[in-house]
């Protein structure tokens, strides 16, 4: 028992770190996905996507190399705030656009300005 203990608490320092880097990885998607992406739907859906997972990914990571239940309480508090914050926010600035008369690009239009051309 001691040494499946001993095991587990070497390998998730490792386990942690790779979803840490997971984590930053999925958010430096999320940014290319915001670059490349046409219009202000596209870009937004990008965004709160890959952020909201990002984040639980990386707080996951970080939780299992927290030193203390205090931190990992922490960790679940900041997680909680930002789970109800990142799609309200997402959602009220669609919401906005919407109301503005923010149009979609959506056929040929949307595809000739994938490609880097103006319209």
């Amino acid at each position: 028992m001691n040494e499946l203990l001993a095991i587990l608490l070497n390998v998730k320092p490792v386990i942690g770190a790779a979803l840490c880097l997971t984590g930053g990885v999925l958010a430096l998607i999320g940014t290319i996905g915001v670059l490349r992406f046409p219009d202000f739907y596209t870009r937004l859906h990008a965004a709160s996507v890959t952020d909201t997972s990002a984040l639980t990914i990386a707080l996951i990571g970080m939780a299992l190399m927290a030193p203390s239940w205090l931190i990992v309480f922490k960790l679940a508090a900041i997680w909680a705030f930002f789970f109800l914050t990142g799609p309200t926010s997402s959602h009220a600035l669609a919401n906005a656009a919407h109301t503005a008369g923010v149009e979609p690009l959506i056929g040929e239009r949307a595809r000739s300005r994938g490609r880097g051309s103006s319209s």
